[in-house]
């Protein structure tokens, strides 16, 4: 392990902890929650480290006490056995990390194959992703939605947005994908299982994002808003659906108040789009590759399957099945969700 590194990082938590405490920081808020988040981040390392370097030092102490007497061979034996263990957290902590790991997210769900079963699943996706936000006492903003007319969901987009050492992308980056449920539909007579899926877009919403929008780009719609999250301003037509017509991206926003601040919203959920894209686009070139979230709502190319005949969530990515669907569907994900990250790390380790 690199001590000059791990070093140079407890200075910058020293550093970052004094700009804290500083009230001129504060003025700025954009500043002040990246100086916060970063400082969240490293504030991980500074607990283990510290938390290594008493284990080690008390370890030392132990061994010496039990030399001279055996009572002590207990904690020598269960502080030896903690030591690795807190040298692999930390080597993990100090992998280099998704930069966007601890930026707030935006999620689109959208309907696929399927019909109306498949609108009634994106709205169980969506109850399970808020669900799922009011655990980790995270903000769910819905910004706009399309509703089915035997219920669920269209489409709809979601920002997510947490704390300072929250890591709201860091959890639910790996929730791209197609998402399959088989299930026995409220339209079906004869009891039979169906099969259908729904589609889920993320992409971190950052604070500053560099994608430049011409307004010759833009095709601005507006219309009365309705469902979820625009219940108090549905008597006008202030909802906002904006085309970026070289990429054919829609965006909709019906949660502000006016017509106005619905735009400037669906705007910059359009930037973070654009700007997700043109990232994945330069890494694609890089590794001579592409990870693509979603590329059609097809029920072959899934990630997840959702099984409610047997209570089942099984993730293929990560070989992950567990009976405890309800529970999932209720916003109990950070089973599947930590072995997802668990994957990644190790990936990250063997690289």
């Amino acid at each position: 392990m690199d001590t000059a590194a791990v070093q140079a990082l407890l200075a910058e938590h020293a550093e970052l902890e004094r700009q804290l405490a500083d009230p001129e920081l504060h003025a700025d808020q954009g500043t002040a929650r990246k100086v916060g988040r970063r400082y969240g981040e490293l504030s991980r390392i500074v607990r283990t480290v510290r938390e290594l370097d008493t284990a080690r030092i008390d370890l030392d102490a132990a061994r010496e006490l039990a030399a001279q007497d055996p009572d002590f061979a207990a904690e020598a034996d269960a502080l030896a056995a903690r030591v690795p263990e807190l040298e692999r957290e930390l080597g993990e902590l100090l992998l280099p990390h998704d930069p966007h790991d601890d930026d707030d997210v935006v999620m689109e769900i959208k309907s696929g194959e399927g019909g109306a079963e498949s609108a009634l699943f994106a709205g169980d996706l969506l109850r399970m992703y808020l669900r799922y936000a009011e655990r980790h006492g995270w903000r769910a903003e819905v910004l706009g939605a399309t509703e089915a007319e035997l219920g669920g969901v269209k489409d709809v987009t979601v920002s997510v947005k947490g704390s300072t050492e929250s890591g709201v992308w860091e959890r639910l980056k790996f929730e791209g994908g197609v998402h399959r449920v088989q299930r026995v539909p409220v339209t079906e007579s004869a009891g039979r299982i169906h099969t259908s899926a729904a589609g889920v877009l993320v992409y971190p919403e950052q604070d500053d994002v560099e994608v430049e929008i011409d307004d010759k780009d833009l095709r601005t719609d507006v219309f009365r808003s309705s469902g979820p999250g625009g219940q108090s301003v549905n008597t006008t037509d202030s909802a906002v659906r904006i085309t970026h017509l070289p990429t054919g991206i829609v965006v909709s926003c019906q949660n502000e108040k006016s017509q106005i601040q619905n735009r400037l919203r669906a705007v910059q959920v359009l930037r973070a789009r654009l700007q997700a894209m043109a990232e994945e686009e330069a890494a694609a070139k890089a590794a001579d590759t592409r990870h693509s979230q979603v590329r059609t709502v097809d029920r072959s190319e899934r990630v997840r399957t959702y099984n409610f005949p047997e209570n089942r969530i099984a993730d293929h990515r990560v070989n992950y099945k567990a009976h405890n669907l309800d529970a999932v569907l209720d916003g109990d994900l950070d089973g599947v969700l930590d072995a997802l990250v668990a994957a990644d790390r190790a990936e990250r380790l063997r690289q």
